[in-house]
């Protein structure tokens, strides 16, 4: 079971269940903007969920990613696994992005038929 988020910018976001994940949500300019970046691996917990959004960067990272793009239902269009530091991943049409340490049981559930 993954820990709570230790970082203290995560600890003040709400949290919201997500592809059966509690994870802190990115709902101010500066927490979507820096997202996980600067963390350790440690330090935040079950990820990030970031609404209305189809973009991400991973500039500023310390360890890899596990990236799920979400429609407006929370049901998953794609997928990126172990996503490393510098790089950017976008899935056209996508509503929200979960972001999850890479190798943390990211196991989404499969697209909707």
């Amino acid at each position: 079971m993954p820990q709570p988020p230790t970082a203290a910018r995560l600890r003040s976001l709400p949290v919201e269940t997500v592809q059966g994940r509690a994870v802190p949500v990115a709902v101010g300019l500066r927490s979507r903007l820096l997202g996980l970046a600067g963390l350790r691996r440690d330090a935040v917990g079950p990820g990030l969920f970031i609404p209305r959004c189809s973009s991400v960067h991973t500039f500023g990272m310390r360890f890899a990613l596990d990236i799920a793009f979400l429609d407006g239902r929370g049901e998953v269009l794609s997928t990126r696994r172990a996503v490393g530091p510098r790089r950017l991943a976008f899935h056209r049409g996508a509503a929200a992005v979960l972001e999850i340490p890479a190798g943390q049981g990211g196991d989404f559930a499969p697209p909707a038929d």
